[in-house]
């Protein structure tokens, strides 16, 4: 480690790792629901597990974005970061907004209440003082990490990064704008949950992968940096108006199902040119880096990333096809693989990079961290294959045959037992990964060594 400021990166991934936990729970118990649905029904009820386990997801992971963000500017600004304190006082408040959303949505506190109760948005269910610290938050880091930068060395990665992330701040404001028609309310609304995940998210990705590519790979930074424009240049120009595809059933005028379809079509590209970039720069590089875990991990980050987000997002983006799949379990396969391989598989990365460095250690229990990256991906595809084959067969049964809805659901119950099953899976590779990371390896001293010590 060559800047002291970086050890900010080891409290916002220690956060990150237990919201990571919560998360995987609440799935999993959001997905034993859907097999035994009187579980919990008036304790914690479904809506709020759901709320729970989507919430701790995007929270953990832009936890792990600002992590990574204190610790890689430092190397490339080649400075040390602006202000710890700020750094510090952005998590402080980040926690006790999520200590606050949790305690809401559990007890539903406050219900009705403009101010402190929940919202009824999906994904933006964060009541109004939580949405005001997320902002405080948001720009004491912007802050933080644009002086450090300002101050500094300017790389291409630094300066997509600092694009993506004023970005990610800037769009939320829109989950302030909650107007009364649902058409124009659904608009705005996608300006934060796709132009998120699908457009600025993209770039913070490209930028952390670029960033792994060129410690991992020892490939010269020209070469990285000239790919890492074009892929971002792809984003950008698939990914703003392939917003369209969420316009296709909500009021919006017609001209948007061809706008979505054509754009949308192109957003695979980018995924494509990153898992492109992954592979070619660990061939260019040659080079025996000592941290396979997080190389592996950075693979299987594009890798998963090009089949969830792209190709599986591209299966249901036309409309014609959009038009008897949306809704249906279709859709929660796309975003199970697209999240896992995008963004979770990116923070387990430059986890399983940094913290041996923070904590001035060789990378350890590696084999036990490359095993749970085969546990949790085969848990995710297979769970994302079994949504698929149960989204397919609802979108016949019930939008081309007609069939009632929960008739439907009875008859793919079978379906639900196989992603539970694959959630399970998908937990026990999540405690392996945090007992790989967590936990030192015992030193093994041969017995020659301890001879020629004596």
């Amino acid at each position: 480690m060559k800047y002291q400021s970086q050890k900010i990166a080891l409290a916002y991934f220690g956060v990150a790792l237990a919201l990571f936990a919560v998360q995987i729970l609440g799935g999993l118990l959001a997905g034993w629901v859907y097999v035994m649905p009187n579980t919990l029904s008036e304790l914690l009820p479904f809506n709020i597990i759901r709320m729970l386990h989507t919430n701790s997801l995007i929270v953990w992971l832009l936890l792990g974005f600002f992590g990574a963000a204190y610790f890689l500017i430092p190397e490339e600004a080649e400075r040390e970061i602006h202000s710890t304190k700020l750094a510090y006082l952005q998590l402080i408040i980040l926690v006790v907004g999520t200590l606050g959303v949790v305690l809401t949505y559990v007890f539903n506190l406050f219900e009705g209440n403009w101010l402190l109760g929940k919202e009824g948005r999906e994904f933006l269910e964060q009541p109004k003082w939580v949405k005001l610290g997320i902002v405080v938050a948001a720009l004491i880091f912007l802050y933080n990490v644009t002086m450090t930068v300002l101050q500094g060395r300017k790389t291409a990665i630094t300066n997509i990064l600092l694009l993506g992330l004023w970005g990610l701040a800037l769009l939320f404001l829109f989950a302030f704008y909650n107007p009364e028609n649902l058409a124009l309310d659904k608009q705005y609304w996608w300006y934060v949950v796709h132009l998120w995940v699908e457009g600025v998210w993209e770039l913070i990705m490209a930028s952390i992968l670029a960033y792994l590519m060129l410690k991992l790979t020892g490939v010269d930074r020209e070469v990285v940096e000239k790919w890492l424009y074009v892929i971002v240049a792809a984003a950008l120009f698939s990914g703003i108006l392939g917003t369209g595809h969420h316009y296709y059933w909500i009021g919006s005028p017609g001209y948007w199902q061809w706008i979505g379809s054509i754009f949308s079509s192109l957003e695979i590209v980018p995924f494509f040119a990153m898992m492109a970039f992954a592979f070619v720069m660990v061939w260019k590089g040659r080079r025996d880096h000592p941290n396979k875990a997080a190389l592996l991990w950075s693979l299987g980050c594009a890798t998963l990333a090009f089949f969830g987000a792209g190709v599986w997002g591209f299966l249901h983006t036309l409309h014609g096809v959009n038009y008897y799949s949306h809704g249906t379990q279709i859709t929660a396969a796309h975003g199970h693989l697209a999240f896992y391989g995008a963004y979770v598989c990116l923070n387990l990365a430059i986890f399983s990079y940094a913290m041996p460095i923070l904590r001035n250690r060789d990378p350890y229990n590696q084999v036990l961290n490359m095993a749970s990256f085969w546990l949790m991906s085969s848990g995710m595809v297979f769970m994302t294959f079994t949504l698929t084959f149960a989204g397919t067969v609802q979108t016949h049964m019930q939008r081309v045959v007609g069939e009632y809805y929960m008739d439907v659901q009875d008859s793919i119950t079978i379906f639900y037992w196989m992603r539970f099953g694959a959630g399970v899976v998908v937990l026990l590779g999540v405690l392996l990964f945090l007992y790989a990371l967590l936990v030192p390896r015992k030193e093994v001293i041969s017995t020659d060594a301890t001879v020629a010590a004596e």
